[in-house]
């Protein structure tokens, strides 16, 4: 078997987030305490520190903050990828996610343009990590 080097580990805490990915869902936590909507997952609130955070759907409604078009990148496997948008967008719930923005050329972005959730399914990887499915990646484009 190769290494995938691109590959996450999952880990018990972040397995819902995995899970609902797999199921078209993209999760969010939110705080009990202070109502701090936040993502990547943790097991307390980065705004207040509390441990009483729960689980909510996001709508996949986003916001380009700011982008780069990777041109060059000879890591496995993302040399057979390039060129594509690497990108920070703000989900409408009001956390900052990493992605990358496809469906559409690099000239049409523009900051602040709306964008929707799409999902990038890779059912090998998802087989190599233990998902019991395919991985799935949030994706974004362009709202329609």
């Amino acid at each position: 078997m190769s290494v995938r080097f691109d590959l996450p580990t999952i880990e018990d805490e972040h397995r819902p987030w995995w899970d609902a990915a797999r199921e078209g869902r993209l999760l969010i936590q939110r705080c009990e305490a202070c109502s701090t909507a936040f993502l990547y997952p943790r097991p307390f609130c980065p705004a207040c520190w509390s441990q009483h955070v729960t689980w909510e759907n996001a709508s996949g409604r986003a916001t380009l903050y700011t982008w780069s078009v990777v041109r060059s990148n000879d890591l496995p496997p993302f040399r057979d990828r390039v060129p594509y948008v690497a990108a920070l967008v703000d989900l409408a719930e009001g956390p900052r996610l990493m992605t990358n923005v496809v469906e559409c050329a690099p000239e049409q972005l523009v900051v602040g343009q709306s964008l929707e959730l799409v999902w990038h399914q890779d059912p090998e990887a998802g087989e190599a990590i233990g998902l019991g499915g395919p991985l799935a990646l949030p994706f974004f484009r362009p709202s329609t």
